[in-house]
């Protein structure tokens, strides 16, 4: 007889654990959330899929602590070669273009593959909390129980979890046959392949192999359980979209070849053979996005004979008279163009959708695993705040709200940008089934901000303190709470922008006079921030401004008290981060600043690393913050940041009353 199921309580159930689900989870070791992450397969991922790693999320990564190791092991991407058709059909580099948009964030592209960048937050996982992936483990049956969203106390979600033997957790498409031996495949994860779980669950039900069962009981769910996903299924929401017939090959290889622009990210149009593009990859490798079909519908391909040879032979017609050719195959795949977001994101503010599971499209642009992660970074500290209570369950409905527009963005430059990839050049302007290749280059351009990921704008909410309707700003959900809410005052800079995240420039430390890009301070640890750019402090006037503040800040029936628990340290919930333009050696720490810009812990003393200053560096130069934030030098402002960085508050000085009732409007008094 089977083991009898055992219930079990967790804050937070993670259904899948690739990128999606081990930022939510990271999310969770950095704020002391009980959260079990669990995914069907028997092993990680240690070759291929995706690769493109954009600005955003590398800063991400250094909020975490561990994007200096992923800049270090990555491929690093410069410059993009544009590869067309002359007058005469033959290949011709036509342009050449930065792949990263110059000063817009102080990383730039990069590749490296899945596996290595599962692997990091792994590591993280285990050196921060005792989460860890248990594998070979899929949800059997999901229920939703009645309960209020602000019950902090109820686990309304229960989930019965089936235990896998190894040799059902192990897909049987995950290996194939190259010229080199046996490799990887990923088309068991490709949309070409029909998704196996009900087959899983069917074969497990009936094996005596198969272990025990188990119902966990959770809070918050969260599906990242990709394009097939079983949690979405449950949950009745549909994919909203198109599919087409193009149909794409992917190699990793270390290519033997003539071709020039190897190590450089290339587009590469033929002239009637279809596209190819080229991606340089970690450890010589190359990655090759291969056009298989060149129409986009009706084309037509048998499926079972895409291979590796079949693949290589495509890209080698493609990018003739190259030759290209390998010897060394790591992994290899094949997916078809689809672009299309989920219905619904949430169910009742307590089952969560994210990553493939809410949209699909393609992956040439280098956004699915970056926009996968940063949804679960969006959503992962209003989880956290929502269970520690810090903050009203409120603002969960601002997930659905701010990631699926984004996602409704990145199927329609998806939708453009992918169609221009595999469509026939133009023989000229007369020519109008044939795509303009100038057209391509300004939409590649274009695309490049949006790509990045710094171009993320939320709109109004209850967390954004933005004008303009709520509804019409994000995705059609309406998550401002009130009508008599507080707006910010953008008119105190035209670069620190209401719903976007805060740029960086290098800032000086009071005390030390160690630079810093100012992201750096930022770390991810469920904290919100108040940066109180502190103007001129020397001159009289502002001196007495930031005294007031100091002030109010320093009451006890300020915001910054009253949302933070009595035995905490003042810093816990809300931090103070200070940003001053005076002269350094003209500044005094300790007499210039009042207490609350440094607070006193009498075990630690002073902190003197919460005061910046703009100024000289002795080793690299001026970081021209003020200029640079176009901030007011000498009456500065202060900016309100959410956990993830982003911008929800702007003000002066004098606003602090404003700042409470933002913060009232969606914190919880703690003491």
């Amino acid at each position: 007889m089977a083991p009898q199921p055992v219930d079990s309580l967790v804050d937070v159930l993670i259904v899948g654990a690739g990128p999606a689900g081990l930022m939510a989870a990271t999310w969770m070791s950095r704020c002391g959330i009980k959260t079990r992450i669990v995914d069907k397969r028997s092993t990680k991922i240690f070759t291929g899929q995706a690769d493109g790693l954009q600005c955003r999320t590398l800063e991400i990564f250094d909020s975490f602590g561990f994007a200096d190791k992923v800049w270090r092991d990555s491929n690093h991407m410069l410059e993009i070669c544009l590869w067309n058709p002359d007058e005469n059909g033959k290949l011709r580099r036509s342009d050449r273009i930065p792949d990263t948009i110059p000063g817009i964030s102080r990383f730039q592209q990069v590749v490296l593959h899945q596996g290595r960048i599962e692997r990091f937050f792994l590591d993280s996982l285990k050196e921060h909390s005792d989460i860890s992936v248990e594998r070979g483990v899929l949800p059997e049956t999901l229920e939703i129980e009645d309960a209020s969203p602000k019950d902090r106390e109820a686990y309304p979600v229960k989930v019965t979890l089936r235990y896998l033997s190894e040799e059902e957790a192990t897909p049987a498409t995950a290996h194939s046959t190259t010229k080199n031996g046996t490799v990887q495949s990923g088309l068991f994860r490709s949309n070409l392949t029909a998704d196996d779980t009900e087959e899983l669950l069917k074969a497990a039900r009936t094996s005596p192999r198969s272990g025990s069962t188990e119902v966990v009981r959770a809070k918050y769910v969260i599906g990242c359980d990709g394009a097939h996903s079983w949690v979405r299924r449950q949950l009745g929401f549909n994919m909203e979209g198109e599919q087409t017939d193009y149909i794409w090959g992917v190699l990793d290889i270390i290519p033997i070849t003539d071709f020039p622009d190897i190590r450089m990210r290339c587009a590469i149009h033929s002239e009637s053979s279809g596209s190819v593009m080229v991606i340089p990859r970690e450890e010589k490798l190359v990655r090759l996005y291969i056009q298989l079909t060149t129409t986009e519908k009706g084309g037509g391909q048998d499926r079972s004979k895409i291979t590796p040879d079949m693949i290589l032979k495509s890209a080698q017609k493609i990018m003739a008279p190259y030759k290209i050719d390998y010897e060394h195959c790591s992994w290899w795949t094949a997916y078809q163009i689809g672009q299309r977001v989920g219905s619904n994101f949430s169910k009742n503010e307590r089952v969560f959708l994210a990553g493939d599971a809410v949209h699909t499209h393609s992956p040439k642009a280098g956004q699915g695993m970056n926009v996968s992660m940063q949804d679960t970074y969006n959503l992962g500290w209003k989880i956290a705040n929502v269970v520690n209570g810090i903050a009203d369950p409120a603002i969960l409905k601002t997930y659905q709200s701010e990631r699926r527009r984004i996602a409704q963005d990145l199927i329609a430059f998806d939708h453009r940008f992918s169609r221009l990839f595999s469509g026939r050049p133009a023989k000229d302007v007369m020519d109008e089934a044939g795509i303009s290749m100038k057209e391509f280059k300004e939409a590649f351009e274009k695309g490049n901000r949006f790509a990045s990921g710094t171009a993320v704008d939320y709109g109004s909410s209850v967390i954004v303190a933005k004008p303009g309707d709520a509804a019409s700003q994000g995705d059609g959900t309406d998550v401002a709470t009130t009508h008599d809410r507080v707006i910010g005052k953008q008119s105190l800079s035209s670069v620190i922008q209401l719903g976007m995240r805060m740029p960086s420039f290098k800032v000086l430390n009071q005390a030390d006079a160690r630079p810093w890009h100012f992201q750096e301070l930022l770390k991810s640890d469920g904290r919100w921030r108040l940066v109180v750019f502190a103007g001129a402090v020397k001159q009289p006037e502002q001196a007495a401004r930031i005294k007031i503040l100091g002030a109010a800040l320093s009451d006890p029936k300020s915001f910054i008290h009253r949302f933070t628990p009595a035995d905490a340290p003042i810093d816990s919930v809300i931090e103070v981060l200070t940003i001053h333009s005076s002269p350094r050696w003209d500044v005094e720490l300790l007499e210039d600043f009042p207490d609350i810009f440094h607070p006193f812990k009498k075990d630690l003393g002073w902190d003197y690393w919460k005061v910046y200053v703009d100024d000289n560096s002795y080793h690299e130069g001026h970081g021209q913050a003020y200029k640079n934030y176009d901030v007011d030098p000498v009456r500065g402002c202060m900016v309100v940041l959410r956990p993830d960085q982003y911008v929800s508050w702007i003000g002066e000085l004098e606003d602090v009353g404003d700042m409470d009732k933002f913060f009232s409007g969606f914190m919880q008094e703690r003491c």
